[in-house]
């Protein structure tokens, strides 16, 4: 049975050439042949030219999901065994270790389709009716391919509606345990495969993290701790005080720092691992808390960490309020009988990763608001000379956007900013030419300097 054909618009802008795997239903100009909903279509140009083959749903807004350029193409377990394979391969050159993202949709040729790997559980997620018609053979090549302890479904997430579909969550196979651990650049963490947000962990971030380990150290100086010929060894060098006493703290020479947006700890755990001094963990979630303080004595720097449970955006606010409080004493303004509040703190690395503040392009001028606002007062709090690690996951706000927001808020804020990184989403999420929708992330390291 001859496939159906999917005919373009003659005038549509010419991006599924471009390798663009999306076609939208005002792209296409009438289907030929039969097709039910998640079949595979051939999409041909208006004068018939082969150009691609999706799986066609005409409920969704994005109608047609390109899944292969080659005419004679299938969806069946094959199909998925021989992507699934070079998922590993890519992941195997790329990636220290077995956890992380193994199938990242449209980036791996497989629209619609996302795979985690937490220790012996894989974590599926299928987004589109064209992958979720496809379950069984999904499973069944995850599972000859991976050899998993078992799989485990996170479909829920809203997007399956606008494909028709409810939300599902569920074993689809073996054995998984809620609780799963995992490595990450040399780190123990748990991940709640069942109420973590997502699919339980953000693995995008994962060189990010590791990218901050020349910033904990050499802050020691700024303490009046220096190092000095020991007196039974004159050879050995040891960390003295101003006063000449012998520092015995292990990481006198680490910075302090806070991580908003905290999540289960994963960016407190890689300061503390590089020689952190002191590190505050926020999150305004009190299960992400509790999660982080188990990853901390997980790995035993809890006598390096302490939590906060509170909105980012006030506790930055309050931080602020009381450093310009004690400003405004020292000048001798500002009303003497109220005492000074316990607020006021300041750190040699502020690290800002928050979640998504827009999903939709009409939502653009909100989320740049929010990022100027929790940056500016991120500024505020960074010692001189120290660093500001901030990050945007919101797909709309474009690269440029997000570096044009930073900068404004480092002009409110008296601030002259140095770019020491800047840096995206990590191998086990690739990234196709010409594709904007991948490129979600961005993440910057910037020194921070008083006007």
């Amino acid at each position: 049975m001859e496939r159906a054909k999917a005919v373009l618009q003659r005038d549509r802008k010419k991006r599924i050439e471009a390798g663009h795997p999306w076609v939208f239903a005002s792209e296409i100009n009438r289907v030929e042949g039969e097709a039910s909903p998640g079949d595979l279509v051939d999409l041909v140009t208006h004068q018939g030219r082969y150009l691609a083959t999706g799986y066609w749903n005409p409920r969704s807004q994005i109608t047609v999901r390109v899944t292969s350029y080659k005419q004679d193409s299938s969806m069946d377990r094959a199909f998925f065994v021989e992507r699934f394979k070079q998922c590993a391969q890519h992941r195997s050159r790329f990636v220290q270790g077995s956890d992380c993202r193994m199938v990242y949709g449209e980036a791996d040729f497989l629209p619609g389709l996302i795979v985690d790997r937490f220790g012996g559980v894989l974590v599926v997620q299928l987004l589109t009716l064209g992958m979720d018609a496809r379950r069984d053979d999904i499973v069944a090549a995850l599972v000859e391919v991976f050899a998993p302890q078992g799989i485990y479904e996170r479909s829920d997430v809203s997007v399956r509606e606008l494909e028709g579909l409810e939300q599902r969550t569920g074993v689809l196979y073996g054995d998984c345990p809620r609780i799963v651990e995992i490595l990450e650049n040399g780190l123990k963490m748990e991940v709640d495969i069942v109420e973590g947000q997502k699919t339980g962990y953000f693995f995008d971030q994962r060189e990010n993290r590791a990218s901050i380990a020349p910033l904990m150290l050499g802050w020691g100086e700024r303490s009046g701790i220096k190092l000095a010929p020991s007196v039974e060894e004159a050879e050995k060098l040891v960390p003295v005080n101003a006063n000449g006493k012998i520092v015995t703290f292990p990481y006198w020479d680490g910075a302090t720092v806070l991580e908003c947006f905290a999540h289960t700890g994963s960016f407190t755990l890689h300061a503390c691992k590089y020689g952190a001094k002191k590190v505050t963990c926020l999150d305004v979630s009190e299960h992400a808390i509790e999660t982080a303080r188990r990853n901390v004595i997980r790995n035993g720097f809890e006598d390096r960490v302490e939590f906060v449970v509170a909105d980012a955006f006030e506790y930055l606010r309050r931080q602020v309020k009381g450093i310009e409080d004690r400003q405004d004493r020292a000048a001798g303004k500002g009303d003497t009988s109220k005492p000074l509040s316990d607020a006021g703190r300041k750190w040699d690395v502020v690290i800002l990763d928050p979640p998504a503040f827009t999903k939709s392009r009409s939502a653009i001028e909100g989320a740049v608001r929010g990022y100027k606002d929790i940056n500016l007062h991120g500024l505020k709090l960074v010692n001189e000379g120290g660093y500001l690690v901030t990050a945007s996951c919101s797909y709309h706000m474009r690269p440029d956007l997000f570096l044009e927001t930073i900068q404004a808020a480092a002009n409110d804020a008296g601030k002259t900013l140095r770019l020491i990184e800047w840096r995206a989403a990590g191998k086990d999420h690739p990234q196709i030419v010409g594709v904007n929708e991948g490129h979600y992330l961005k993440f910057g390291i910037f020194e921070v300097r008083s006007r």
